[in-house]
This record gives structure tokens, C-alpha cells and sequence, in this order.
């Protein structure tokens, strides 16, 4: 049995206050080039009948260097926040922007308001079955409405990526549970906290699985989950000490426990490693082949 941490939510909670000073919706000054657009659709986690979290807050971020896919496929990497978190400050302050521009994949970002500021990680709607789904296909349609993703065609829903950061694990569980869309990969933050089995069945099936850890409960089940995956015959690959895996590792591996030198409140972006993940992705990028082509330059 896979243990979970009495600490969680005091340790989580360092992450509100890394960011304390990001006003909610307020403009940038230098935003990273691309689009943003704040949407407010029914599919959104809030509100719920059974819920006092009112917030319908979704993010989607088009990076300029977007291209509307001619069998009108829309690839996209939803994020979900961490405790004591929002939408905003994780998309501004985690520079996930930033690090989809850097990656050159053509896909959008979608960033859905979880609870707000708060130290629970329930989704509400996206713990549902197939609530995932209805949340991104509405979301395209919004954007492809607004024209927001060029192109002339309808836009469907592609490929999925799920990443998250902390607190965010549940929603990345319920996703590979029952989300109902194509989730090829998902990219743990220093968030493995539970749900243990979830990862480790999407794992079994061959299918992409991230956990970058830097230490406490996280680690703990990062390792454990490592072995059981090794027994079950699925390719794993963990860093340790000061060894660290190459590009070819990160593109090959199916299970990747890396060990991170950030702080959990800055394990998504501090040595960039959304950025690593998605170039290594099974995504589509133009401008990447550089990078595949030093592949054994470590990460």
C-alpha cells in the first residue's frame, strides 16, 4: 500500500506564497508572445451543486508559433494547480507559457481554475467521468469560435498531455481514470502524493509517465512506484545522486523518475523541466531537431 502525507497541505501551501505578489488577471507588461484567452465555460470545475468553490476561471494560451493542423486535430497540455493556487499565478508564475514557447510543440495550453487558494485538490467537474473531455472540447470550440486557432476547418481534439504540479495529482489521476480523451503522457511535479495505482496502471499500458521529485513523500512513492513498474516489465528509468539521464533517455523512457534540484514550489519550471518534457514529447514541434540531435547531452 502507497502511503500519503499528514503534510501535505502545510507543505503545498508554500507554493501560494511563492507568488503572493501575482494579481489575479492583471496585466503583463512583457507577456510571452502568443495569445491568452480567460474562458468561462459550463464544462469548467466550478461551480458544482455540492461545492462552495465558485470560480468557472479557465485558461487556454495559443503560442504564436501555432498552426492550425491540417486533419484539424488541436494537440493540447492541460495543467492543473496545486494547493493554495489559481490558474493565474500557475500560468504567470511557472511560466508555462514561456516553456510551451521554448519547446516549439504545436499545441495550445489550457490551464482550468481549480480551488481556489485553498488546500484541496478535488477538480470537482473533472473528477467526473469523461468531465476532462467535455471541458477541452469545449474549449476549442470557444476558441475556434472566437478565431482564436486559424485555420478554417473544425477543430477536434487531439492528443493530451496532463501535467501537474503539487496538489494537482488528483485531477491527473481522475484524468487517466475515466477523463475520456486520448492522454498519451503525464507529468508529475513534485506531486506524487497518492493515486499511486492510477499511475502506475497508465504506466503498465506503455504509456507515458513523468515524475520529477525533490524529496519527502514525493520521492518516497516516486521510488516505490519505480520498482513495482521494474516487476511489471515496463521500462523505467531513475535518476540518482548527481546522475542525470540524457535527451535520448527522456525521448525512449516510459517511465522517468527524475530527480529534481528545485524546491517543490518551484519544480515545474526552475531548470525547465515542462520544457524538457515536451520536447521529448510525443507531440510535434517545428524548430526541435537541434535538440533531438545532441541526444546525449544531459537533461
Amino acid at each position: 500500500m502507497y502511503r500519503r502525507s499528514v503534510m501535505f497541505a502545510a507543505l503545498a501551501g508554500l507554493f501560494g506564497l511563492s507568488f503572493a505578489g501575482i494579481a489575479e488577471g492583471a496585466p503583463e507588461e512583457n507577456p510571452p508572445p502568443g495569445s491568452m484567452v480567460e474562458l468561462h465555460p459550463k464544462s469548467a470545475p466550478f461551480p458544482t451543486k455540492d461545492s462552495t468553490y465558485k470560480d468557472d476561471t479557465v485558461l487556454a494560451f495559443i503560442p504564436e508559433h501555432f498552426n492550425f493542423p491540417a486533419n484539424g486535430k488541436v494537440d493540447v497540455i492541460v495543467h492543473f494547480h496545486g494547493h493554495k493556487g489559481t490558474a493565474h499565478r500557475a500560468i504567470r508564475g511557472h511560466m508555462l507559457r514561456e516553456q510551451l514557447n521554448k519547446s516549439k510543440q504545436n499545441a495550445i495550453l489550457v490551464v482550468p481554475q481549480g480551488p481556489v487558494m485553498a488546500s484541496d485538490g478535488d477538480f470537482g467537474k473533472l473528477m467526473r467521468k469523461n468531465g476532462l473531455s467535455k471541458l477541452l472540447n469545449e474549449v476549442l470550440g470557444s476558441l475556434a469560435k472566437d478565431k482564436k486557432l486559424g485555420g478554417s476547418g473544425k477543430p477536434k481534439l487531439g492528443r493530451v498531455i496532463a501535467s501537474a504540479h503539487s496538489g494537482g495529482y488528483r485531477a491527473a489521476a481522475m484524468a487517466i481514470k475515466h477523463g475520456g480523451v486520448d492522454l498519451r503522457e503525464v507529468y508529475l511535479f513534485d506531486a506524487l502524493y497518492g493515486e499511486l495505482e492510477q499511475f502506475e496502471a497508465f504506466a503498465a499500458k506503455k504509456k507515458k509517465l513523468v515524475s520529477y521529485f525533490v524529496g519527502g513523500e514525493p520521492m518516497t512513492n516516486s521510488l516505490a512506484l519505480a520498482d513495482t513498474l521494474k516487476g511489471r516489465g515496463v521500462k523505467v528509468l531513475v535518476e540518482s545522486g548527481d546522475v542525470r539521464l540524457d535527451r535520448e533517455d527522456l525521448v525512449k523512457g516510459k517511465a522517468l523518475f527524475l530527480r529534481g534540484r528545485a524546491s517543490h514550489g518551484t519544480a515545474t519550471f526552475e531548470e525547465g523541466a515542462l520544457r524538457d518534457c515536451l520536447l521529448a514529447s510525443c507531440l510535434k514541434g517545428n524548430g526541435t531537431k537541434e535538440w533531438h540531435q545532441q541526444k546525449d547531452k544531459k537533461r
